[in-house]
């Protein structure tokens, strides 16, 4: 009996472990607003979260994604999980300059939607021929994903000087 209780001990400090990590390790933004999709008696209410963030290696380019949040208890608790419905639009807001070398596919964006198994992610492609970049948003699982996805494309053109 005693060794139950220091396995299960072991498991919830490694699930707040977790927890932490995934908390620290977001990428840097912001939440723009929320709107309320659906009345809950017990937790916070379903809501749609717009959320912003630049291009790490992309400055010049900001998001906007927007994705829906379980409430209830579940959803107070951290342990609901989201659906994979997601919107994204990303526009230039400045001079486009590429921080770093980057792969097409590369992940600009991630955020988990469940509490272990599915993530919500945004990847950037660099169309060459178009001069356009582009910003695909889908939801994965461990061992599915979902086809449900979005796209915004950001044409580099040239800026204005102030």
């Amino acid at each position: 009996m005693k060794k139950f209780g220091i396995i299960v001990g072991v498991a919830l400090l490694l699930i707040v472990l977790i927890f932490v990590v995934w908390i620290v390790s977001r990428p840097d933004r912001g939440t723009t607003g929320a709107v309320s999709t659906r009345f809950r008696w017990l937790g916070p209410n379903d809501k749609i979260v717009v959320d912003g963030f630049n291009d790490p290696k992309v400055q010049g380019v900001a998001c906007h994604i927007s994705r829906a949040q379980t409430g209830g208890v579940k959803g107070a608790m951290g342990v609901a999980e989201d659906t994979s419905d997601a919107s994204i639009a990303c526009r230039q807001i400045g001079p486009i300059k590429f921080l770093a070398d980057f792969k097409d596919g590369e992940r600009v964006f991630d955020e988990h939607r469940s509490l272990v198994f599915k993530t919500l992610q945004v990847v950037r492609f660099f169309d060459r021929e178009r001069n356009v970049l582009v910003y695909v948003s889908y939801s994965d699982r461990v061992i599915e994903g979902s086809p449900q996805n979005s796209i915004s494309t950001v044409p580099i053109m040239g800026w204005p000087a102030p």
